[in-house]
């Protein structure tokens, strides 16, 4: 199953590392945080991944086009006159990684109606390259499958921020809607898993994710909800980033939920 990643927006709230490369781009701990979400996925065995890139696609390109050599032992043989590389030991994950340039401008619908040729016919995964979460990801897909719907986004309660959900008894969403003064529902942190059907919701690059799509797949009640009750946390500004920067240092991560 292909797991699709947003990474193509300019990160504005966090201008002072995104004027240098994409927000998905800023490190924590000395990796980008794409990477940390990469080896969350990777953990459930998740490892094909479609990257939708815009701002500064080409730093997400070249990180990984030399990924390999910088997991890799090597020796660098210049004795002959030649320049021989040998790969002694290469620690790198199993993934296989598509990036693709989805557009500057391109709105989170846009992005991944522009990839749908790397998708075919069949689910995928979905989420944004900006958050982190020690979601059970194999649960979620197993949920997905249990109810038959076109769309099932992660729920999360974490204060006022972001898009909000009405939920009934069963997890089916009833609306989509941004919020408003005094909600204090449940809210969109991503991590869904969509049928192939969904992209038919999405017109082009105007197409803004959280708005028409999914408030009419809520409407036609084809919007569910997981709901996540652990870590969840995105790196919006520096205050945020420096949060998760602290809780990686003091090994106290609760997204890292691989093995070294």
């Amino acid at each position: 199953m292909k797991v699709l990643i947003l990474a193509g927006g300019f990160g504005t709230r966090i201008s002072e590392e995104s004027q240098f490369k994409p927000k998905p781009m800023v490190e924590l701990g000395g990796m980008p945080i794409l990477w940390h979400i990469m080896k969350l996925y990777g953990h459930y065995g998740f490892n094909d991944f479609v990257i939708c890139a815009g701002y500064k696609q080409h730093v997400i390109k070249e990180y990984f086009a030399d990924y390999f050599l910088h997991t890799s032992d090597i020796t660098y043989d210049f004795t002959h006159g030649k320049n021989e590389m040998i790969v002694h030991q290469n620690h790198s994950e199993p993934w296989r990684v598509t990036v693709v340039d989805t557009g500057l401008n391109t709105m989170t619908g846009g992005l991944v109606k522009r990839v749908k040729e790397y998708i075919g016919n069949e689910p995928f995964m979905l989420t944004y390259g900006d958050g982190v979460s020690n979601g059970n990801l194999k649960e979620l897909l197993a949920f997905h499958q249990s109810h038959g719907k076109l769309v099932t986004i992660s729920a999360y309660n974490a204060g006022q921020r972001f898009g909000v959900l009405d939920i009934d008894d069963e997890g089916r969403i009833r609306e989509f809607r941004e919020k408003t003064q005094g909600d204090g529902n449940l809210i969109n942190i991503g991590f869904m898993v969509c049928q192939p059907e969904f992209l038919d919701y999405i017109d082009g690059d105007d197409t803004v994710l959280e708005k028409a799509p999914l408030e009419r797949a809520a409407k036609d009640g084809q919007l569910m909800a997981y709901k996540h009750e652990g870590f969840w946390q995105c790196m919006d500004t520096v205050r945020e980033k420096a949060l998760l920067e602290e809780m990686w240092a003091q090994g106290k991560a609760p997204w890292k939920v691989w093995e070294d």
